[in-house]
């Protein structure tokens, strides 16, 4: 498809894409070239993909069958708001976008325009509109206020223009309701660390945008020490790999010259061979030994590490349940707000809720009670014959049921003077085991009582 026209609003008083302002409605000065005088444009900004074909990522949108692909492809756009962290692609699906579809482009910042801004810019699309298709890219629409936002709906409404929004916040707290309701909300995720070596290695094998023909060196660790500093930002991790370069002016690149230029250690980490499991373990057993200070020693270790708290988190709820259980029934909901807590704030806020879960953790009564039972019942359920429910506590809803024999002989345990109707509720062949035996320490201590008690108002409710 060919594109009309990249047509600047008149009100934009700086390019989206470019470096320098310029004056109004006058055309963008191509970056790099030698007669303006500039210097050659960053890394990150030469090797921004120019196509789909050469996007790293995002398979589940601009994949074969993605959504965004096929739009993109057939030249019909809605109205989206793209989300994610900054570096995942948002301003290079705008370029694409622009020069792949037969759409009027008009780019403009929310970060510096107001309510006049967007009217003038708005007037300009209608004008535009009566001889083609307009799409408005705005680049950090949640900068912009309540009222701002609402000066796009008429012309969202008319249909005058496709509007395409860049935001790293959650939309559902920064746009209206009104305008979120007329766009689709993409959502970018952060690129893999396989995803950011691609983007490495093609910088460095490309000769017209890259690094390609300096005949350096550089090492596999370099590129994975790399992508584990960029935390999932491709803009990120080509800047620190055009400043180890020039740091390094011509010597071979390892880890050891990454993290001089970074000026922050490198911690060796595999996250899928032997090192990770070595530290999750250690993580594990610090907590089970209820030592804080090395629980937070390894946890912090594998975050600096670069490892996804996501993953972190879900392995110390399984151990709130596991290890704890109920001798501290508080741990299993404490460790899923602090995982919740990380998922609306990131890193490096939301890192405490963490900590704050691990230190609880590491200090509260273990019992393995919970998972023993859980253990003991499955086996049960696997080494014993699957009998029938009871009769006794049968569901009765219809007069068959009841006639034969469904419920008969039930008592509602919350009426009797015991507080117990002494039903046998286990089939015969599993009706002598007991699964869940609480433990000594903590909250079980109490249980254990009151299952002793229950037991035996159970016992004395069946005698009568």
């Amino acid at each position: 498809m060919t594109r009309r026209g990249s047509i600047d609003g008149p009100a934009v008083g700086r390019g989206l894409f470019d470096d320098q302002p310029r004056p109004l409605g006058a055309a963008p000065r191509a970056m790099g070239d030698p007669g303006s005088g500039a210097r050659r444009p960053p890394l990150a900004e030469r090797m921004r993909p120019q196509s789909l074909d050469e996007v790293v990522g995002q398979d589940a949108l601009l994949g074969e069958q993605g959504f965004l692909r096929r739009a993109i492809t057939a030249d019909r756009l809605p109205s989206l708001v793209f989300w994610g962290p900054p570096g995942s692609g948002k301003t290079t699906l705008a370029r694409i976008i622009a020069r792949a579809t037969s759409s009027h482009f008009l780019p403009f910042s929310a970060v510096t325009s107001g309510i006049l801004e967007i009217k003038k810019v708005m007037a300009e699309a209608e004008r535009i509109r009566r001889v083609g298709a307009v799409l408005l890219f705005v680049d950090e629409i949640h900068r912009f206020n309540r009222a701002q936002q609402d000066a796009f709906l008429p012309y969202l409404e008319r249909g005058d223009v496709v509007l395409v929004g860049a935001t790293t916040e959650n939309p559902s707290f920064e746009l209206n309701g009104a305008l979120l309701s007329r766009c689709r909300v993409v959502v970018l995720e952060p690129l893999s660390p396989a995803d950011l070596i691609t983007v490495l290695e093609r910088a460095l094998g490309d000769v017209e945008r890259g690094l390609g023909g300096t005949g350096a060196e550089v090492e596999p660790q370099a590129l994975s020490a790399i992508a584990g500093l960029a935390s999932g930002d491709a803009r990120r991790a080509l800047g620190l790999l055009e400043l180890v370069f020039e740091d390094a002016a011509g010597a071979a690149i390892d880890a050891a010259a990454v993290e001089r230029a970074a000026q922050r250690k490198i911690l060796v980490y595999d996250k899928a061979g032997e090192e990770h499991f070595n530290l999750i373990s250690a993580l594990h057993k610090s907590l089970r030994e209820s030592d804080p200070d090395a629980a937070l020693y390894w946890l912090l270790r594998m975050l600096e590490a670069g490892e996804d708290p996501g993953y972190l988190a879900r392995r110390m709820v399984r151990f709130a349940s596991e290890d704890i259980g109920l001798a501290d029934p508080q741990a299993l909901p404490l460790t899923l707000a602090a995982w919740q807590a990380h998922e609306r704030l990131g890193s490096p806020e939301g890192d405490l809720a963490l900590v704050q879960a691990a230190v609880y953790l590491a200090l509260a009564p273990k019992s393995l009670a919970v998972y023993e039972a859980e253990k003991a019942a499955r086996a049960a359920i696997h080494d014993r014959p699957a009998e029938p429910v009871p009769p006794e506590i049968r569901n009765t809803p219809t007069r068959l049921m009841k006639d034969l024999g469904y419920g008969r002989g039930y008592r509602y345990a919350p009426k009797t003077e015991a507080g117990v109707g002494g039903l046998e509720c286990l089939p015969e062949a599993v009706r002598d085991l007991r699964f869940y035996r609480p433990g000594e320490h903590g909250f079980e201590a109490e249980l254990k009582q009151r299952l002793q008690a229950i037991t035996v108002l159970r016992e004395q409710a069946r005698g009568g």
